[in-house]
């Protein structure tokens, strides 16, 4: 008799599932397409070679010449070369970028740049930090010198330091030229910030952390409406949300470095 009442109540649950399983799914549907896109580091890297087309890749296959702003080649620029135009920051070698920054006579990291040109997209890297030099770091992102009211067109970076990433909203933050000139005075005296501008700032950037070697690594840097995302090597590190992240031309990609990083390769995605 047990054996048997146990028997039906299975029956009837299968039965159950069976209708029920179904109406979840229509039920849940919907909201599942509002999902945002970007849970995890294959979706980014997979939107940008599905949605997205390919607008530049450099590989770095050819000899660089001279160590002036133009001297990588196929578009990159320097704005920071011209400085010392007697030291080399910038060597393609065996098909690597190996930037090496003069940052105390040039007064600033080096910062090279190429022709981007989207609103949502993102960019692949391949780097290392070769361990020449201590505290390696890299910072790459975006930028749009044609909009006034930011600072050199900052608009938004990942830094990679040696023990954390961080993702940052320059343009409606530190570079912003209004929030700038208030913060200038306060770091000038060494003061603290006012309490309003220290919690502005918090929230337009997020850092988790991360620990730097000196292996070769596959980074993905997505900006998706209001959010950017950073992947390495295949797994999600950070995102972001802020609304300086939605400037809808990015028009340079641009690395800064203030010690020594190798850049093996490139490639640049518009989606929008």
């Amino acid at each position: 008799m047990a054996e048997n009442r146990a028997t039906e109540r299975r029956r009837v649950e299968l039965a159950c599932l069976k209708v029920v399983t179904p109406l979840l799914r229509y039920l849940l549907f919907p909201f599942a397409l509002c999902l945002p896109f970007g849970a995890t580091a294959a979706d980014d890297l997979s939107w940008l070679m599905k949605s997205g087309t390919l607008i530049f890749h450099d590989a770095f296959e050819r000899e660089e010449d001279g160590n002036l702003a133009k001297a990588i080649g196929n578009g990159w620029n320097s704005a920071t070369a011209d400085r010392v135009p007697a030291i080399k920051q910038a060597d393609l070698d065996g098909g690597i970028l190996k930037l090496a920054s003069a940052s105390k006579e040039a007064g600033h990291s080096a910062h090279i740049h190429h022709e981007a040109g989207f609103a949502d997209g993102g960019v692949v890297v391949r780097f290392k930090f070769p361990g020449l030099t201590k505290g390696e770091s890299l910072q790459l992102g975006f930028v749009d010198r044609e909009t006034k009211g930011i600072h050199a067109g900052h608009l938004c970076y990942t830094l990679l330091a040696p023990g954390n990433v961080t993702l940052i909203d320059h343009k409606t933050g530190v570079m912003n030229l209004e929030i700038r000139n208030r913060r200038q005075g306060y770091l000038e005296r060494r003061e603290a910030l006012p309490a309003d501008l220290d919690a502005l700032l918090k929230t337009k950037q997020t850092s988790v952390s991360w620990k730097a070697d000196e292996k070769w690594h596959d980074l993905v840097l997505i900006t998706e409406g209001d959010e950017m995302r950073i992947s390495i090597d295949g797994k999600l590190v950070a995102r972001h949300r802020s609304e300086g992240f939605s400037h809808p031309v990015k028009r340079w990609f641009s690395f800064l470095v203030p010690n020594t990083v190798w850049i093996d390769d490139v490639k640049i995605y518009k989606v929008r």
